[in-house]
């Protein structure tokens, strides 16, 4: 939903319509209703609002660095946590 809030408030800003934001970024009016109302929405969709709104920071934190390297370093991290833990 904090997604959802961001774009509204950068839709609003911009000041544009759902109908105008459906045409500028071809996702359809159906499916930014539903976006803005629960936040779900598919990430291509995402993708073209985000483009639509000049947001392309919101897609540069999507593709944050990960804090691993592989799956073992994961799974590491989480056997140290396991052996913390106070039962």
């Amino acid at each position: 939903m904090e997604l959802a809030n961001r774009a509204k408030g950068r839709r609003l800003s911009l000041d544009l319509t759902l109908e105008g934001l459906a045409k500028r970024s071809g996702v359809a009016l159906g499916t930014l209703k539903k976006f803005e109302r629960t936040g779900h929405i598919s990430l291509i969709s995402f993708i073209r609002l985000s483009v639509a709104l000049n947001d392309d920071a919101a897609l540069e934190r999507l593709l944050i660095e990960p804090e691993y390297d592989t799956l073992e370093d994961v799974l590491e991290v989480k056997k140290r946590r396991k052996r913390g833990r106070i039962t």
